[in-house]
């Protein structure tokens, strides 16, 4: 008996060690997650689980160079209208599965009915041909400039590599099928949804040899789970941070920054990349089916009130008239003069000009994610200083995503407009950025329908010289500001904190990924 006992308890001591051992990260993210489909949903909050459970053929440094990244090489014709692909030895996905060139063709399809650029990209393929296992080759019609740049795209949509069976869903209908071969496994079974989802290391996951660059190089995971725990309250979250109950919040807002930067057990980490606030109009239904009231709202619009409110801290924000971001090879101010500052006068005599008739603007704005919630409220406020009747109606963000897809009149369950926010890894040239895409309704939510716009983004996607994109990118600039496909709002940073035994990189990727993170 004292043999056995003896045994037991060195069994458990032994169990308990190694529980004790293994690293488990509790985060709260921005966003509670509903939608697991990270081609079917647009959502952020969507695009980062993508990154946990799925891999990319090639991904972007923090230069913004793309790299390879399933892919071990390529090969491109002296013409240009052929590349090959090869795959990397020993992918497999999660069910054990080994990744095939028929898995990569059919994920490419699909992704590219759901992208700006995938769609542009699709438009100039002869074919997709599987050489072998590992082997596969787009062949093209003409020459596509930005092919690297489409299928090694950061963020929405990410052109993620699920299997075949799986990726041959309709694009328009959402997956039910989580199998990926991304460095950490999806715990469906643990799934809580509204309260927590789980995912753990990936063991057969092979990373690259070289060292983590942006959302490049290789993924190595050092944390064995990792959980997020959804508390939509940001006070509750934040004691939970300051009192060691979870590891890191994804996005904290500037009013808690003075407790969490003077707290020696928090480190707080500011991103790299700015985001860029918008305002999103539908074109279907009145009426923001009329150009000229769509281009009153863009007059009524201020950037300051917006940037104020949402981020008040100024070390935080920065007001731009850049469609493209400030600071970056495309920037420019070209089409945007007297717009955004907040002219309620102009705004008001130009919906007398365009025959407004009181249409009440149906406002969607969401309740639970802090980093937009104060959006909606300044955008009724600055368009009814304008002369429009607004009904501002919140929601929760997920339910929100879904209503966003949604044609109907706001009579019967649609919309006419909505801000939200795009990292700018997003938009950084007229092919990326999703609210550019004026194709009517292969287009994003709004449905912008602008023949001219959809001819400059072709021009682009051609475009062989940097002198020549940025000529095109200021005309299309212009157009898109003319026809109004959206009204950028400015520019913030975006803040999340950790606890100090947290370790990350020193230069944060673009998007919330959880490999090169430890835990003592």
């Amino acid at each position: 008996m004292r043999r056995f006992l003896l045994a037991s308890a060195i069994a458990l001591a032994t169990a308990v060690s190694s529980l004790a051992s293994a690293q488990t990260l509790k985060v709260v993210m921005h966003s509670d997650l509903k939608a697991l489909d990270p081609i079917w949903s647009g959502a952020y909050i969507t695009r980062n689980y993508g990154y946990l459970v799925y891999d990319v053929l090639f991904a972007m440094d923090e230069k913004f160079e793309i790299k390879p990244q399933m892919v071990e090489s390529y090969t491109t014709s002296d013409d240009g209208l052929v590349w090959t692909f090869t795959l990397r030895e020993g992918l497999e996905w999660h069910d054990g599965q080994p990744v095939t060139a028929e898995d990569c063709i059919a994920s490419l399809k699909r992704w590219s009915a759901r992208d700006a650029m995938g769609q542009k990209l699709a438009q100039s393929i002869v074919e997709y041909k599987a050489v072998d296992q590992k082997t596969f080759r787009i062949v093209l019609k003409e020459k596509f400039g930005a092919l690297l740049q489409a299928i090694g795209k950061p963020s929405v949509v990410v052109p993620f590599m699920m299997p075949k069976r799986v990726a041959e869903t309709d694009p328009f209908k959402q997956i039910d099928d989580y199998i990926g071969s991304g460095p950490f496994v999806f715990k469906k079974d643990e799934w809580k949804p509204g309260e927590k989802l789980v995912f753990t290391r990936f063991a057969k996951y092979k990373p690259r040899a070289e060292p983590m660059s942006g959302l490049a190089g290789g993924k190595v995971v050092s944390l064995d789970r990792v959980e997020w725990l959804t508390i939509v309250d940001p006070e509750t979250a934040i004691n939970a941070l300051l009192n060691a109950e979870i590891d890191m919040i994804e996005a904290v807002s500037a009013d808690h920054l003075p407790l969490l930067e003077k707290d020696k057990g928090i480190r707080v980490i500011r991103n790299r990349t700015s985001n860029q606030y918008v305002f999103r109009m539908n074109w279907l239904q009145p009426p923001f089916n009329n150009e000229k009231i769509r281009q009153a709202a863009a007059m009524a619009l201020n950037q300051e009130d917006f940037l104020q409110a949402n981020v008040g801290d100024k070390r935080l924000y920065r007001t731009c008239k850049a469609m493209f971001t400030c600071g970056t090879p495309l920037a420019t101010d070209v089409g945007m003069q007297g717009l955004v500052e907040g002219n309620s006068a102009k705004a008001r005599q130009m919906l007398a000009e365009a025959g407004y008739d009181g249409t009440p603007v149906v406002l969607l704005a969401p309740t639970d994610l802090a980093a937009i919630k104060q959006l909606g409220p300044v955008a009724k406020s600055l368009l009814e200083r304008a002369g429009f009747k607004v009904d501002l109606q919140s929601l929760d963000w997920q339910t929100m995503n879904v209503r966003l897809q949604k044609r109907t009149p706001p009579s019967d369950g649609g919309w006419n407009a909505f801000s939200t926010s795009w990292s700018q890894v997003d938009i950084l040239d007229p092919l990326m950025t999703p609210f550019l895409q004026a194709n009517c309704d292969k287009g994003r939510a709004g449905w912008p329908c602008d023949e001219e716009v959809e001819k400059l983004r072709d021009r682009f996607a051609r475009a062989s010289s940097e002198a020549d994109k940025k000529a095109i990118a200021e005309e299309t600039q212009r157009r898109a500001l003319q026809v109004v496909t959206h009204v950028p709002l400015g520019e913030w940073y975006g803040v999340g904190a950790v606890r100090a035994n947290v370790q990350t990189r020193e230069v944060p990727p673009p998007v919330t990924v959880f490999w090169g993170m430890t835990k003592k």
